[in-house]
């Protein structure tokens, strides 16, 4: 059974959504970009605690892959691809946290089946 805060993948998941909600702060954006950074990120932010908190839970891992490709499109769909940094801090903070949640699927299908095993 997985314990509990221990796989780096939700903690980069963490790390990720909090480098994408405080992103504003650096990066040039439009009052819709900010919001969208900030609302992904910190969404990203709560999956991955979530994910930490419960281990053997496979869902966070699919919303963790859903969120990164909602980061991914979002300059498209919020209309601030004219922003390259705020662009940029979107394409790849979705990107890596599909890959993070594509890493984590597996692990959570094994913690999950140990949990269901020792009932």
């Amino acid at each position: 059974m997985a314990k509990s805060w221990t796989r780096w993948q939700d903690w980069t998941e963490v790390v990720i959504g909090a480098l994408v909600a405080l992103s504003p702060i650096v990066v040039a954006t439009s009052t819709a970009a900010a919001w969208t950074m900030i609302v992904l990120g910190v969404l990203v932010v709560l999956d991955g605690l979530w994910s930490l908190a419960s281990p053997s839970m496979v869902a966070g891992e699919w919303v963790q892959i859903v969120l990164g490709v909602l980061l991914f499109v979002a300059p498209w769909v919020m209309s601030y691809t004219a922003m390259s940094g705020a662009s940029w801090v979107s394409w790849v903070g979705g990107v890596l946290t599909v890959l993070a949640g594509a890493v984590a699927v597996p692990v959570a299908n094994s913690a999950h089946r140990g949990l269901a095993g020792s009932h």
